[in-house]
């Protein structure tokens, strides 16, 4: 999913070779500081993986892919790379693991990263590292390999592109999503406002739901990607295409005022949500004790299944709906998912780049989403029949919502920025501070972070580039 993120060193490079030193951090930021012993440990072995390219044959080119290697994922990748060495004798791939937990993936990444070790040569990124990776100098720029952009989703590109250049392609994408009983609700809703309504009409029948919505309210990424939605359906951002800092407009106050009163007004929506992850959410729902729900496209299997759902055969999805009171809301889905980018130490760039370029290629995606039901980032294949019995919702309704997905803030400093919101939005939702001064303070506290780290003029400069 998209809704991770990882340690970060103290100093940054913005751009690539300047340090920009940032002051200590919160507790929970410094444990999930490198540790000297971790460090070792990372340096050890990518000394192995050196030591195994070194001794193998002088004409072949080894490289170490690093993606998701459990399960049936797992699988794919194996023969995927089987079939791609088959194709280019001259390059033999290696599959080096690491933790499939983003966060823990992410911190792997950046201690080796910062030893400056060649492996892995292709790194799999979440959504929000691209631009964190690139401004540190630690991934390669793809435009001297003229990838064609222009044939994936508008978002995807979006997510991966720092200072004008793109530094990864997207493999798979990942998108929030509404869900709906179709045996209590008869209609996809159209605003927010209908939504809530049909929620109270569903919990007012004999027989009806206990909740009307659930949803990940959590501190934690969760509840940044399911604000981005409703930030979206009142026409509101966290940051605009100037650089600048707009997530206390009244548009990001109304919609944070909507996601309240849902808890203490219309009261469609539980006060338990405000702990809740992607599973408790899953399984309200799942259990038909939710009229509607705000999450991920994974839960669609097990819902499907008869033998563990209560709603098998009787739930619909789509993007969540814009505000019927906003002229300027449009109906909006938060983007993850997983990309694929070039180690800027690799000793191999180009063959690199080749299998990217083989991995993100039309059949291979179709194949990934025939074998793991993942969504492919490019809109041609949702007319290819195939995709059809791949993708366990209607192909329109997949496209749909990667057609209205958003990007959250393409920043280096997201991981940080998420930190700040995630905690004024809880003071929020748990009515510590009126959400027009949780975002006050929310806004305050980001201008500082960009100001600190340097990131004023960077930002200005990409959104000029762009």
């Amino acid at each position: 999913m998209g809704s991770r993120d990882g340690a970060l060193a103290q100093g940054r490079l913005y751009p690539r070779g300047k340090l920009v030193e940032t002051p200590p951090r919160s507790r929970r930021s410094v444990v999930r500081l490198v540790t000297l012993s971790r460090l070792s440990t990372a340096l050890a072995l990518a000394s192995v993986f050196g030591a195994c390219a070194r001794t193998s044959n002088k004409n072949e080119t080894v490289l170490t892919f690093s993606g998701s290697a459990l399960g049936a994922e797992g699988t794919l990748v194996q023969k995927q790379l089987k079939r791609f060495m088959v194709l280019n004798p001259g390059i033999r791939v290696e599959l080096q693991r690491t933790p499939d937990d983003a966060s823990q993936r992410h911190q792997l990444y950046v201690q080796w990263l910062n030893a400056r070790v060649g492996n892995p040569s292709i790194l799999q990124l979440d959504v929000v590292w691209t631009p964190e990776f690139a401004a540190a100098g630690w991934v390669l720029p793809l435009s001297r390999y003229g990838p064609s952009s222009g044939e994936f989703f508008p978002a995807t590109i979006e997510a991966n592109t720092w200072a004008g250049k793109l530094y990864a392609l997207p493999w798979f994408a990942d998108v929030g999503l509404l869900y709906r009983r179709t045996d209590l609700i008869s209609g996809e809703p159209r605003t927010l406002e209908e939504m809530v309504a049909s929620a109270r009409g569903a919990m007012s029948r004999r027989g009806g739901p206990r909740y009307g919505i659930v949803w990940q309210g959590a501190r934690y990424e969760g509840l940044i990607t399911g604000f981005v939605e409703y930030l979206g359906a009142f026409g509101g951002r966290i940051i605009d295409d100037k650089g600048e800092v707009v997530v206390n407009r009244p548009e990001a106050v109304r919609a944070l005022e909507f996601m309240r009163d849902e808890l203490y007004g219309s009261h469609v929506a539980p006060l338990d949500v405000l702990t809740w992850h992607e599973e408790e959410a899953r399984f309200a729902f799942q259990n038909g004790n939710a009229a509607f729900m705000r999450n991920w496209p994974y839960p669609v299997a097990a819902m499907s299944d008869t033998a563990q759902s209560k709603v098998a055969g009787k739930f619909a999805v789509s993007p969540m709906p814009k505000s019927g009171t906003a002229p300027a809301g449009h109906s909006t889905a938060a983007l993850g998912g997983a990309q694929l980018a070039i180690n800027a130490y690799s000793e191999h760039p180009n063959a690199a780049y080749k299998l990217i370029a083989y991995l993100t290629a039309p059949e291979q995606m179709l194949e990934r989403a025939q074998a793991v039901g993942q969504y492919p980032t490019r809109p041609a294949l949702y007319d290819d029949p195939r995709l059809k019995t791949a993708i366990a919702i209607p192909l329109d309704d997949a496209r749909r919502a990667i057609e209205s997905a958003t990007p959250r803030p393409v920043t280096p400093i997201y991981t940080e920025l998420s930190e700040i919101l995630q905690i004024e939005l809880h003071r929020a939702l748990v009515r510590q501070a009126e959400p027009r001064d949780a975002l006050n303070s929310a806004a305050a506290r980001i201008n500082t972070l960009i100001d600190r780290t340097g990131m004023r003029k960077l930002m200005s400069q990409t959104s000029r580039g762009q």
